[in-house]
Protein backbone atom coordinates (compact mmCIF):
# COMPACT_ATOMS: atom_id res chain seq x y z
CA UNK A 1 0.00 0.00 0.00
CA UNK A 2 1.29 3.44 -0.74
CA UNK A 3 1.97 6.13 1.83
CA UNK A 4 -1.05 8.05 0.26
CA UNK A 5 -3.42 5.17 0.32
CA UNK A 6 -2.51 4.49 4.51
CA UNK A 7 -3.10 8.03 5.11
CA UNK A 8 -6.11 7.72 3.26
CA UNK A 9 -7.22 4.29 5.26
CA UNK A 10 -6.13 6.56 8.99
CA UNK A 11 -8.15 9.49 7.89
CA UNK A 12 -11.40 7.27 7.17
CA UNK A 13 -10.77 5.38 10.42
CA UNK A 14 -9.85 7.46 12.84
CA UNK A 15 -11.87 9.57 15.34
CA UNK A 16 -12.35 12.81 15.13
CA UNK A 17 -9.80 13.67 17.86
CA UNK A 18 -7.09 11.35 16.15
CA UNK A 19 -7.84 13.06 12.78
CA UNK A 20 -7.16 16.48 14.32
CA UNK A 21 -3.82 15.13 15.85
CA UNK A 22 -2.86 13.86 12.38
CA UNK A 23 -3.55 17.28 10.89
CA UNK A 24 -1.84 19.45 13.67
CA UNK A 25 1.60 17.12 12.97
CA UNK A 26 1.62 17.52 9.46
CA UNK A 27 0.12 14.63 8.26
CA UNK A 28 -2.97 15.41 6.78
CA UNK A 29 -3.00 17.81 4.61
CA UNK A 30 -6.91 18.10 2.74
CA UNK A 31 -10.18 18.60 4.78
CA UNK A 32 -11.92 15.09 4.70
CA UNK A 33 -15.58 15.57 4.63
CA UNK A 34 -17.63 15.59 7.15
CA UNK A 35 -19.87 12.68 6.30
CA UNK A 36 -16.67 10.72 6.35
CA UNK A 37 -15.88 11.65 10.37
CA UNK A 38 -17.92 9.61 12.77
CA UNK A 39 -19.61 11.20 14.92
CA UNK A 40 -19.17 14.74 13.61
CA UNK A 41 -22.99 15.43 11.73
CA UNK A 42 -24.56 15.13 15.20
CA UNK A 43 -21.37 16.44 16.59
CA UNK A 44 -21.35 19.72 14.65
CA UNK A 45 -25.26 20.72 15.55
CA UNK A 46 -24.59 19.91 18.93
CA UNK A 47 -21.48 22.49 19.11
CA UNK A 48 -23.03 24.31 16.76
CA UNK A 49 -25.86 24.89 19.42
CA UNK A 50 -23.94 25.00 22.38
CA UNK A 51 -21.44 27.36 20.50
CA UNK A 52 -24.49 30.07 20.51
CA UNK A 53 -25.32 29.33 23.91
CA UNK A 54 -21.73 30.25 25.24
CA UNK A 55 -21.54 33.21 22.98
CA UNK A 56 -24.64 34.61 24.35
CA UNK A 57 -23.17 34.56 28.30
CA UNK A 58 -19.74 36.28 27.25
CA UNK A 59 -21.19 39.96 27.33
CA UNK A 60 -23.71 39.86 29.69
CA UNK A 61 -21.20 39.56 32.54
CA UNK A 62 -19.68 43.31 31.51
CA UNK A 63 -22.82 44.80 29.87
CA UNK A 64 -25.15 44.30 32.47
CA UNK A 65 -22.73 46.95 34.85
CA UNK A 66 -22.94 49.77 33.27
CA UNK A 67 -26.32 51.05 33.63
CA UNK A 68 -26.35 50.33 37.27
CA UNK A 69 -22.98 51.61 37.75
CA UNK A 70 -24.08 54.77 39.60
CA UNK A 71 -26.63 52.40 42.01
CA UNK A 72 -23.60 50.25 42.70
CA UNK A 73 -21.53 53.15 43.89
CA UNK A 74 -24.09 54.27 45.92
CA UNK A 75 -25.14 51.47 47.59
CA UNK A 76 -21.46 50.44 48.07
CA UNK A 77 -19.80 53.96 48.83
CA UNK A 78 -17.48 52.87 46.30
CA UNK A 79 -14.97 55.30 44.79
CA UNK A 80 -14.77 56.78 41.11
CA UNK A 81 -10.89 54.95 40.65
CA UNK A 82 -13.20 52.10 42.39
CA UNK A 83 -15.48 52.48 39.16
CA UNK A 84 -12.41 52.73 36.94
CA UNK A 85 -11.01 49.14 38.24
CA UNK A 86 -14.22 47.74 38.10
CA UNK A 87 -14.43 48.95 34.32
CA UNK A 88 -10.71 48.31 33.75
CA UNK A 89 -10.85 44.75 34.80
CA UNK A 90 -12.55 42.39 32.35
CA UNK A 91 -9.50 44.07 29.83
CA UNK A 92 -7.00 42.49 32.35
CA UNK A 93 -8.13 39.14 32.94
CA UNK A 94 -8.36 38.74 29.10
CA UNK A 95 -4.89 39.23 28.52
CA UNK A 96 -3.72 37.30 31.65
CA UNK A 97 -6.10 34.06 31.27
CA UNK A 98 -6.35 34.47 27.42
CA UNK A 99 -2.30 34.16 27.43
CA UNK A 100 -3.07 30.47 29.55
CA UNK A 101 -5.53 29.32 27.56
CA UNK A 102 -3.66 27.55 24.79
CA UNK A 103 -1.80 25.93 27.57
CA UNK A 104 -4.98 25.25 29.91
CA UNK A 105 -6.56 23.38 26.48
CA UNK A 106 -2.96 21.47 25.79
CA UNK A 107 -3.78 20.05 29.42
CA UNK A 108 -7.27 19.07 29.27
CA UNK A 109 -8.48 19.29 26.03
CA UNK A 110 -10.71 21.93 24.36
CA UNK A 111 -13.99 20.54 25.53
CA UNK A 112 -13.27 20.37 29.28
CA UNK A 113 -11.52 23.69 28.89
CA UNK A 114 -14.93 25.52 27.88
CA UNK A 115 -16.38 23.79 30.56
CA UNK A 116 -14.64 24.64 33.28
CA UNK A 117 -14.30 27.87 31.71
CA UNK A 118 -18.02 28.40 31.85
CA UNK A 119 -18.34 26.92 35.30
CA UNK A 120 -16.12 29.44 36.68
CA UNK A 121 -17.82 32.48 35.17
CA UNK A 122 -20.76 31.06 36.51
CA UNK A 123 -19.49 31.02 40.61
CA UNK A 124 -17.84 34.12 39.46
CA UNK A 125 -21.72 35.85 38.83
CA UNK A 126 -22.92 34.64 41.79
CA UNK A 127 -19.99 35.33 44.01
CA UNK A 128 -19.74 39.18 43.16
CA UNK A 129 -23.24 39.95 44.44
CA UNK A 130 -22.49 38.46 48.00
CA UNK A 131 -20.91 41.27 49.56
CA UNK A 132 -18.96 44.92 49.49
CA UNK A 133 -16.91 46.46 47.34
CA UNK A 134 -13.73 44.04 46.87
CA UNK A 135 -16.24 40.99 47.08
CA UNK A 136 -17.56 43.08 44.08
CA UNK A 137 -14.30 43.52 41.98
CA UNK A 138 -12.90 39.44 43.10
CA UNK A 139 -16.07 38.40 41.59
CA UNK A 140 -16.00 39.68 38.35
CA UNK A 141 -12.15 39.69 38.28
CA UNK A 142 -13.30 35.34 38.63
CA UNK A 143 -16.05 35.54 36.23
CA UNK A 144 -13.97 37.72 33.38
CA UNK A 145 -11.39 35.09 34.19
CA UNK A 146 -13.39 32.32 32.48
CA UNK A 147 -15.20 34.54 29.79
CA UNK A 148 -11.57 35.17 28.90
CA UNK A 149 -10.84 31.27 28.25
CA UNK A 150 -13.81 30.90 26.22
CA UNK A 151 -12.63 33.94 23.71
CA UNK A 152 -9.47 32.10 23.19
CA UNK A 153 -10.71 28.88 23.21
CA UNK A 154 -14.24 28.93 20.39
CA UNK A 155 -12.33 30.39 17.34
CA UNK A 156 -9.76 26.87 17.80
CA UNK A 157 -13.61 24.76 18.21
CA UNK A 158 -14.99 26.93 14.83
CA UNK A 159 -11.66 26.61 13.08
CA UNK A 160 -11.38 22.71 13.44
CA UNK A 161 -15.03 21.70 13.80
CA UNK A 162 -16.52 23.93 10.76
CA UNK A 163 -13.84 24.05 8.55
CA UNK A 164 -15.53 25.21 5.31
CA UNK A 165 -18.10 27.73 7.11
CA UNK A 166 -15.34 29.24 9.19
CA UNK A 167 -16.90 32.40 7.89
CA UNK A 168 -20.57 31.52 8.51
CA UNK A 169 -19.87 30.15 11.91
CA UNK A 170 -17.70 33.45 13.48
CA UNK A 171 -20.82 35.03 12.31
CA UNK A 172 -22.97 33.42 13.94
CA UNK A 173 -20.86 32.91 16.64
CA UNK A 174 -20.52 36.97 16.89
CA UNK A 175 -24.28 37.75 16.69
CA UNK A 176 -24.57 35.35 19.52
CA UNK A 177 -22.17 37.33 21.62
CA UNK A 178 -23.32 40.67 20.56
CA UNK A 179 -27.16 39.54 21.27
CA UNK A 180 -25.94 38.34 24.86
CA UNK A 181 -24.64 42.21 25.33
CA UNK A 182 -27.23 43.66 24.19
CA UNK A 183 -29.54 42.01 26.83
CA UNK A 184 -27.52 42.58 29.71
CA UNK A 185 -27.33 46.62 29.53
CA UNK A 186 -31.22 46.33 28.01
CA UNK A 187 -32.55 44.15 30.66
CA UNK A 188 -30.34 44.96 33.65
CA UNK A 189 -32.62 48.04 34.45
CA UNK A 190 -35.78 46.35 34.24
CA UNK A 191 -34.46 43.02 36.55
CA UNK A 192 -33.33 45.56 39.16
CA UNK A 193 -36.64 47.25 39.12
CA UNK A 194 -38.43 44.11 39.32
CA UNK A 195 -36.28 41.95 41.65
CA UNK A 196 -35.83 45.51 43.82
CA UNK A 197 -31.70 45.55 43.71
CA UNK A 198 -28.80 45.86 41.85
CA UNK A 199 -27.34 42.60 43.31
CA UNK A 200 -30.32 40.32 42.13
CA UNK A 201 -30.68 42.11 38.97
CA UNK A 202 -26.67 41.21 38.08
CA UNK A 203 -26.80 37.61 39.58
CA UNK A 204 -29.37 36.87 37.65
CA UNK A 205 -27.24 36.34 34.51
CA UNK A 206 -26.11 33.33 36.24
CA UNK A 207 -28.82 31.49 35.15
CA UNK A 208 -27.96 31.83 32.20
CA UNK A 209 -24.46 30.90 32.24
CA UNK A 210 -25.27 27.67 34.20
CA UNK A 211 -27.86 26.56 31.29
CA UNK A 212 -25.00 27.24 28.89
CA UNK A 213 -22.43 25.37 31.10
CA UNK A 214 -25.16 22.44 30.51
CA UNK A 215 -25.56 22.86 27.06
CA UNK A 216 -21.73 22.89 26.85
CA UNK A 217 -21.59 19.47 28.77
CA UNK A 218 -23.89 17.64 26.58
CA UNK A 219 -22.64 18.93 23.66
CA UNK A 220 -18.78 17.94 24.16
CA UNK A 221 -19.80 14.55 25.13
CA UNK A 222 -22.17 13.75 22.52
CA UNK A 223 -19.38 14.69 19.91
CA UNK A 224 -16.71 12.82 21.25
CA UNK A 225 -13.37 14.71 22.64
CA UNK A 226 -13.60 18.41 21.13
CA UNK A 227 -9.99 19.25 18.99
CA UNK A 228 -7.31 20.08 20.82
CA UNK A 229 -4.03 21.35 20.50
CA UNK A 230 -1.58 18.64 19.93
CA UNK A 231 1.67 18.59 22.16
CA UNK A 232 3.66 18.98 18.70
CA UNK A 233 2.13 22.55 18.26
CA UNK A 234 4.36 23.40 21.43
CA UNK A 235 7.36 23.38 18.66
CA UNK A 236 6.00 25.80 16.41
CA UNK A 237 7.60 28.67 15.93
CA UNK A 238 7.05 31.42 17.69
CA UNK A 239 4.57 33.70 16.75
CA UNK A 240 5.84 36.79 18.21
CA UNK A 241 8.50 36.68 15.43
CA UNK A 242 5.80 37.69 13.22
CA UNK A 243 4.97 41.24 11.97
CA UNK A 244 1.18 40.02 10.59
CA UNK A 245 0.72 38.62 14.26
CA UNK A 246 1.12 41.73 15.78
CA UNK A 247 -0.36 43.58 13.25
CA UNK A 248 -3.88 41.28 14.07
CA UNK A 249 -2.96 41.46 17.35
CA UNK A 250 -2.66 45.67 17.79
CA UNK A 251 -6.15 45.44 15.19
CA UNK A 252 -7.94 43.06 17.87
CA UNK A 253 -6.27 45.02 21.01
CA UNK A 254 -7.76 48.79 19.91
CA UNK A 255 -10.97 47.34 18.55
CA UNK A 256 -11.32 45.82 22.02
CA UNK A 257 -9.58 49.29 23.92
CA UNK A 258 -12.97 51.01 22.15
CA UNK A 259 -15.94 48.58 22.80
CA UNK A 260 -14.70 48.18 26.65
CA UNK A 261 -14.61 51.79 26.58
CA UNK A 262 -18.13 52.04 25.20
CA UNK A 263 -19.84 49.14 27.58
CA UNK A 264 -18.01 50.47 30.19
CA UNK A 265 -19.07 54.31 30.11
CA UNK A 266 -21.12 55.29 26.95
CA UNK A 267 -24.26 54.94 29.37
CA UNK A 268 -23.37 57.54 32.08
CA UNK A 269 -21.65 59.84 29.08
CA UNK A 270 -25.59 59.55 27.54
CA UNK A 271 -26.81 60.00 31.56
CA UNK A 272 -24.51 63.08 31.71
CA UNK A 273 -25.89 64.08 28.28
CA UNK A 274 -29.40 64.46 29.42
CA UNK A 275 -30.22 60.63 28.93
CA UNK A 276 -32.53 58.87 31.39
CA UNK A 277 -30.88 55.59 32.69
CA UNK A 278 -33.50 53.01 31.02
CA UNK A 279 -32.85 54.93 27.69
CA UNK A 280 -28.90 54.92 28.11
CA UNK A 281 -29.03 50.99 29.13
CA UNK A 282 -31.59 50.59 25.66
CA UNK A 283 -28.47 52.90 23.45
CA UNK A 284 -26.15 50.76 24.58
CA UNK A 285 -28.16 47.61 23.93
CA UNK A 286 -28.83 48.94 20.79
CA UNK A 287 -25.04 49.47 19.86
CA UNK A 288 -24.95 45.48 20.26
CA UNK A 289 -28.18 44.68 18.67
CA UNK A 290 -27.10 46.52 15.53
CA UNK A 291 -23.72 44.08 15.59
CA UNK A 292 -25.98 41.26 14.74
CA UNK A 293 -27.48 40.81 11.66
CA UNK A 294 -24.16 42.64 10.65
CA UNK A 295 -22.07 39.95 12.12
CA UNK A 296 -24.18 37.18 10.36
CA UNK A 297 -24.06 38.57 7.05
CA UNK A 298 -20.75 40.24 7.07
CA UNK A 299 -18.17 38.13 7.81
CA UNK A 300 -19.21 35.26 5.71
CA UNK A 301 -18.88 37.46 2.61
CA UNK A 302 -15.99 38.94 3.40
CA UNK A 303 -13.98 35.50 4.82
CA UNK A 304 -14.82 34.47 0.81
CA UNK A 305 -12.52 37.08 -0.33
CA UNK A 306 -9.26 37.75 -1.09
CA UNK A 307 -8.97 41.06 1.67
CA UNK A 308 -11.42 41.77 4.54
CA UNK A 309 -9.32 45.35 4.60
CA UNK A 310 -12.51 47.08 2.64
CA UNK A 311 -15.25 45.93 5.18
CA UNK A 312 -12.74 46.46 7.82
CA UNK A 313 -12.32 50.54 6.52
CA UNK A 314 -15.84 50.49 5.87
CA UNK A 315 -17.22 49.71 9.09
CA UNK A 316 -14.44 52.34 10.98
CA UNK A 317 -15.71 55.14 8.91
CA UNK A 318 -19.15 54.48 10.34
CA UNK A 319 -17.88 54.24 13.84
CA UNK A 320 -15.81 57.12 13.54
CA UNK A 321 -18.47 59.39 12.24
CA UNK A 322 -20.77 58.33 15.40
CA UNK A 323 -17.78 58.83 17.90
CA UNK A 324 -17.40 62.69 16.13
CA UNK A 325 -20.95 62.93 16.84
CA UNK A 326 -20.56 62.05 20.16
CA UNK A 327 -17.32 64.64 20.91
CA UNK A 328 -19.70 67.88 19.31
CA UNK A 329 -22.96 67.14 20.51
CA UNK A 330 -23.90 63.92 22.38
CA UNK A 331 -27.13 65.14 23.12
CA UNK A 332 -28.01 66.31 19.86
CA UNK A 333 -28.98 62.58 18.51
CA UNK A 334 -27.81 59.81 20.74
CA UNK A 335 -29.92 57.27 18.77
CA UNK A 336 -27.99 58.70 15.82
CA UNK A 337 -24.49 58.16 17.52
CA UNK A 338 -25.53 54.83 19.07
CA UNK A 339 -26.57 53.25 15.68
CA UNK A 340 -23.21 54.48 13.94
CA UNK A 341 -21.01 53.26 16.68
CA UNK A 342 -22.98 49.64 16.67
CA UNK A 343 -22.18 49.62 12.97
CA UNK A 344 -18.28 50.53 13.83
CA UNK A 345 -17.83 48.59 16.55
CA UNK A 346 -18.85 45.49 14.47
CA UNK A 347 -15.86 45.30 13.30
CA UNK A 348 -15.31 42.36 16.32
CA UNK A 349 -16.67 39.80 14.00
CA UNK A 350 -13.97 40.79 11.63
CA UNK A 351 -11.63 40.85 14.21
CA UNK A 352 -12.69 37.34 14.79
CA UNK A 353 -12.65 36.26 11.05
CA UNK A 354 -9.20 37.62 10.33
CA UNK A 355 -7.59 34.99 13.27
CA UNK A 356 -8.87 32.30 11.89
CA UNK A 357 -8.20 33.01 8.12
CA UNK A 358 -4.46 34.37 8.78
CA UNK A 359 -3.79 31.01 10.28
CA UNK A 360 -3.32 27.93 8.36
CA UNK A 361 -4.29 25.06 11.14
CA UNK A 362 -6.34 25.04 14.23
CA UNK A 363 -2.91 24.62 16.35
CA UNK A 364 -2.05 28.12 14.78
CA UNK A 365 -5.14 29.33 15.08
CA UNK A 366 -5.49 28.39 18.98
CA UNK A 367 -1.65 30.42 19.14
CA UNK A 368 -3.10 33.17 16.79
CA UNK A 369 -5.98 33.56 19.18
CA UNK A 370 -4.45 33.56 22.34
CA UNK A 371 -1.19 35.70 21.37
CA UNK A 372 -3.80 38.26 19.64
CA UNK A 373 -6.37 37.85 22.32
CA UNK A 374 -3.91 37.60 25.49
CA UNK A 375 -1.62 41.13 23.92
CA UNK A 376 -4.79 42.54 22.46
CA UNK A 377 -6.96 42.30 26.00
CA UNK A 378 -3.73 43.90 27.11
CA UNK A 379 -3.87 46.88 25.43
CA UNK A 380 -7.53 46.93 25.53
CA UNK A 381 -7.93 47.30 29.56
CA UNK A 382 -6.08 50.44 29.97
CA UNK A 383 -8.91 51.85 28.20
CA UNK A 384 -11.41 52.17 30.74
CA UNK A 385 -9.79 53.34 32.99
CA UNK A 386 -7.87 55.92 31.02
CA UNK A 387 -11.20 56.78 29.69
CA UNK A 388 -12.47 57.36 33.28
CA UNK A 389 -10.02 59.24 34.87
CA UNK A 390 -9.51 61.93 31.93
CA UNK A 391 -12.73 62.57 32.59
CA UNK A 392 -11.85 63.09 36.44
CA UNK A 393 -9.32 65.11 35.40
CA UNK A 394 -10.87 67.37 33.31
CA UNK A 395 -14.20 67.44 34.47
CA UNK A 396 -16.36 66.26 31.04
CA UNK A 397 -16.20 63.72 28.21
CA UNK A 398 -14.92 65.37 25.46
CA UNK A 399 -10.71 64.82 25.60
CA UNK A 400 -12.12 60.92 26.59
CA UNK A 401 -14.02 60.96 23.25
CA UNK A 402 -11.74 62.90 21.01
CA UNK A 403 -8.76 59.77 22.23
CA UNK A 404 -11.13 57.20 21.67
CA UNK A 405 -11.57 58.91 18.19
CA UNK A 406 -8.15 58.59 17.72
CA UNK A 407 -8.02 55.21 18.43
CA UNK A 408 -10.61 54.42 16.06
CA UNK A 409 -8.97 55.90 13.52
CA UNK A 410 -5.52 53.75 14.57
CA UNK A 411 -8.06 50.56 14.36
CA UNK A 412 -8.84 51.41 10.52
CA UNK A 413 -5.23 51.50 9.59
CA UNK A 414 -4.06 47.98 11.65
CA UNK A 415 -7.46 46.56 10.21
CA UNK A 416 -6.63 47.44 7.03
CA UNK A 417 -2.95 45.75 7.60
CA UNK A 418 -4.51 42.48 8.95
CA UNK A 419 -6.65 42.39 6.33
CA UNK A 420 -5.32 41.13 3.48
CA UNK A 421 -4.43 37.94 2.57
CA UNK A 422 -1.03 36.43 3.82
CA UNK A 423 -0.38 33.86 6.21
CA UNK A 424 1.29 34.08 10.18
Amino acid sequence: MSADSRDSAAVSTATYSDRLELELEGSLEEEVPAGRRPGVVAGGVLLAVAVVLTAMNLRPAITSVGPLLAEMRGSLGASAVWASILTTLPGLCFAGAGLAAPVLSRRLGIGPAIGLALAVLTAGLVVRVLDGPYVVLGGTLIATAGIALVNVLIPVVIKDSFPARVGLMTGVYTAALQGGGAAGSALSPPLESAFGGWRAALGAWGVLSAIALVAWLIASRGAGRPPRPAAGAARARSLMRSPLAWIVTIFFGLQSFIAYVVMGWLPQVFIDAGVSKADAGLLLGLISVIAVPISLVIPPIAARQKSQSPWIVGMGVFGAAGMLGLVLAPGFSPLLWSVLLGIGMSVFSLALTVIALRARSGAETARLSGMAQGFGYLLAAVGPFVFGLLHDATGSWTVSLIVLLVVMVTQMIFGALAGRRRFV
